[in-house]
Order: structure tokens, then sequence, then C-alpha cells
């Protein structure tokens, strides 16, 4: 017999093995047992909640010759040919394929006949948000009032394109993300069933992706098992096959952010890329890193709501103390944006490097937390003992006191005598910039001559002291009026 994927073989056949929905599944037990079963039915949620599941069992149920509680039986001639797809009482429609008004119309045909066997007839119309505007007018008076044998069930993951009057004939159930705690305990619950050996922690991490959907958890799970046949399923072998990051990794590369050192920071990166790490998912996970790090500065009890492990919450407590919330909002605010850019770039890899880059480098940024980041960085520096130099690009040596022997560093155009007079000999437009030291320094020579040196390096060194020297190789003369 062929393999059977996990989340098929695993379908909940009823009600009491249906998980994370309890006030749906209580409902609808309740109107079985009572007998006030309704003839039209909504259920909405996101994928992998169990929609299609409640509809069949919901299906079985309302047909079961011996029902246990508003349960199933699951051993009725009508349950055995309902879950193996052969009753004629449950007709399952795909209205993504099925979408026209021609197909609602053999619908309409159809729901004259009585079911062959068993009590109701059951439509379950699968993402019924795809049909036309003119199927859902033709569906509309049949729904409103079908046959006392019909039940119509439809399911979707988009309510909001579902018409009014289509909502208002149904009654709608709204199917809620699991919450990963049970997820783990279900896919521990089939692991052991199986006799596969797998880490908590790999579960762990296994219902994070899948994101509050039990088929994605469990379709993802199977693909692990898959790969490590026949070992145990470690928390690093369901990284390498989900091409993911450990949360140690981004621990590392936070600190190299912090420190500044955008030469580790690439590094680092290049070493993920080549272990093949799928960089959409690295940038959606770093910004859920960085947004539990937010949370556990701004509250002392988000231990519940970010659902770690005791190991990694203390790991994140130490890295929320090094960090301001602030300057996490702007990393939360870049790698946010790169979210939405790198699902359709063509070059992901330098798009990833430039907002890396980004965080270590406030100064390309010209927003308010960019400049408050950089004013506290360089307070910072002047509080440790460290000189911090103008940057600049060009000028003029200034007359006065210069050191003939050693190079130094110039730290702006120069050229303006304390008299506020010109030394350059720019023709007297005083076009240098203001602030410039008030020591007197005497015009000196580049040591590599008056050409060939480039601007940006200012290590000069006095050859003749009556020489006047142009920073600029052009020689031109013309002051720099822009730094």
């Amino acid at each position: 017999m062929s393999y059977t994927a996990l989340y098929r073989k695993f379908r909940p056949d009823s009600f009491q093995d249906v998980k994370g929905q309890d006030a749906i599944v209580r409902t609808l037990k309740n109107q079985i047992r009572a007998q006030r079963i309704g003839h039209a039915y909504l259920f909405c949620g996101t994928r992998g909640t169990g929609k299609t599941t409640v509809a069949k069992i919901l299906a079985k149920a309302v047909n079961c010759e011996h029902p246990i509680d508003g349960n199933p039986c699951n051993e009725c001639e009508t349950c055995k040919a309902i879950a193996a797809g052969n009753s004629m009482n449950v007709i399952e429609i795909d209205a993504a394929s099925n979408n026209g008004v021609d197909n609602i119309r053999e619908i309409r045909e159809e729901v004259a006949y009585s079911p062959t066997s068993g009590k109701y007839k059951v439509y379950i119309i699968d993402e019924v948000h795809m049909l036309s505007i003119g199927a859902f007018n033709a569906l509309l008076k049949t729904l409103e009032e079908p046959p006392s044998y019909v039940i119509f069930i439809l399911a979707t993951t988009e309510a909001h394109k579902i018409p009014i009057t289509i909502l208002s004939r149904c009654q709608r159930y709204d199917f809620k993300r699991i919450a990963r705690t049970t997820i783990v305990d279900r896919l521990r619950e089939l692991m052991d069933e199986e006799q596969v050996e797998v880490e908590d922690k790999a579960l762990r991490y296994i219902a994070k992706k899948g994101d509050g959907s039990m088929r994605d958890a469990l379709s993802l799970l199977d693909q692990c098992i898959a790969f490590y046949l026949g070992e145990k399923l470690t928390y690093e072998h369901v990284l390498d096959v989900l091409g993911a990051v450990d949360t140690d990794e981004f621990s590392k590369l936070l600190r190299e952010v912090l420190d500044g050192d955008v030469t580790q920071v690439i590094l680092h990166l290049e070493n993920m890329i080549m272990q093949g790490r799928d960089l959409t998912q690295l940038v959606n996970d770093f910004t859920w890193y960085l947004r539990n790090l937010l949370l556990l500065k701004s509250s002392d009890n988000m231990e519940d709501v970010l659902d770690v492990s005791a190991e990694n919450l203390e790991q994140l407590k130490e890295e929320a103390a090094m960090v301001r919330d602030d300057t996490l909002m702007r990393y939360i605010r870049i790698f946010s944006e790169l979210q939405n850019q790198i699902k359709y770039a063509g070059s992901k890899r330098v798009m990833l490097e430039v907002a890396l880059i980004k965080l270590c480098r406030p100064q390309m940024e010209q927003d308010q937390l960019s400049v408050l980041e950089r004013v506290r960085r360089l307070e910072k520096q002047l509080a440790s003992g460290v000189v911090v130099r103008q940057q600049d690009t060009g000028g003029y040596i200034p007359e006065g006191n210069f050191d003939y022997q050693n190079p130094v560093n110039v730290a702006g155009p120069g050229g303006i005598r304390p008299d506020g007079t010109c030394s350059s000999k720019c023709g007297g437009s005083g076009r240098h910039r203001s602030g410039w030291n008030s020591g007197q320094y005497r015009p000196g020579k580049a040591s590599a001559g008056s050409t060939g040196r480039s601007a940006e390096d200012r290590r000069y060194v006095a050859d003749d002291p009556g020489t006047d020297f142009r920073a600029f190789p052009c020689g031109s003369g013309k002051c720099r009026s822009e730094i």
C-alpha cells in the first residue's frame, strides 16, 4: 500500500479528536443531540484549522445510524461509506474549479431528490469565496429555503469576499488558530504512535513554524522525518531541513550589530547563506526575534506571551538589557520594510546586506530615531575618551604653527585665519567652512606632491614651509564649499 501523509493518516474522524476548536465542537454536538440542526453553516478561518474535517464529521454525525453523544459511531455502513468517500448523501464541491452559474444550477436540480439512505443530503462547498457573483445569486434562494433533508456547509479562508446576503442565511463559525502547546501535544501523541523519536525542542519549533495550522505542522514534521529516516529527529536536524536559523545565531548577529562591526556582520551572513539558510525566512525570524526583545523591555510579565523555553528566555532578557527601546523600534522598522520588499526582489542577499549595514550605521538614515542613535554613539565615544574627528573631504592647510616632521590629519577645509581673512588664494571668495580651528598653521605640501594624492587622505608633510599648498590634486585653487 502506498504511503499516506501524516495529516491525512491522522485526520480526526470524531468531534473528540478535533483539537483547538472546543467551542465550535461543543455547539455542533449540542445541536445534534437536541435535533436542532441548521440548514446552512459557514466555516471560516485560516488554513489547516479543521474546517473541512469538522464539516465531514458533521456530515457523518447527522447521518449516523447509532450516534454516541453527538459523535458518529464510525461503525455503521453510513459512516463507513462517508469516510471512504463513496456515499451519495455527502457531495463535496471545490468552488475554485466549479464556480459558475451552471454548477450551481446542477445543485438546485439535485436537491429535489431525497437521499437514498440516511436522513440528510449534505453539500460541502470548499473555498466558497471563489464562486462568481452570478453563482452566489443563483444559490441564494436554495440556500434560504432548502428542502428539509438538505444541509449546506460552506468553508472559506476569506469570509470578507462572501456577499452579505449569503452570510445572513448561514450560521457562521470562526475557526481560530490552534495554540502552539496544543499542536506540540498532538505531534507528540502521533510520534509516540508512529514510534519515532523526536526532541521536544524540535516539536516546539515545528509547531511555531506551523503558525496555528495543524496541517502545516504535520506536513513539516513529515518532511523532517523523511529526511532523517531511522534517526532521532533533533532540533538541529529540523533547522537544516527547513533552512532556518537558530536563535543563538540571531543573538550573535545582534551583538555584532550593536558593536557596529559591519565586516563581522557580513561575514556572519555569508556563513548562514553557505549553510543553505533561506533569506526570506531569515528576515522573518529575525524580525520576530527583535519583537520578542521589545516585548520583554516593555513589560516584566511577558513570559507567557513569548512562549519560549526557560533557557531562551534568560538569553533574551540579557540581550534586552543591552539595547534601548527606540533602537529596537528602528531595527524592526527596517526589517519590516525589508519583509515587504524581499519577497519579489531579484537580489535578496544585496537587500539584506544593505538592511544590516543600516542597522550598524544609523548615519545612513535621516529619521529622528537614527539621529538620536548617532548622538548616543558620539556621547558614548566622548565618555570613553575617544577623540571624535569631524569627517570632511578637502580644503587647505591653514597657516600657523605646523609640525613639519610628522604627518597630521586635517579635519576640515581650513584656509581661514583668526582675523577672518583667507590664506588659500581662493580669490577672497570666503567660501570656506565656518568653525575652523583658530590655531595658526603655515601651508605645506603633500608628501606625494600637489597631484596624484586623494583628497580623502589628508596626511601631509611640509617639505617647503614657504610654499602654499592646495589640498585638491587638480590645483585649481578653488575652495570647497560643501563637506
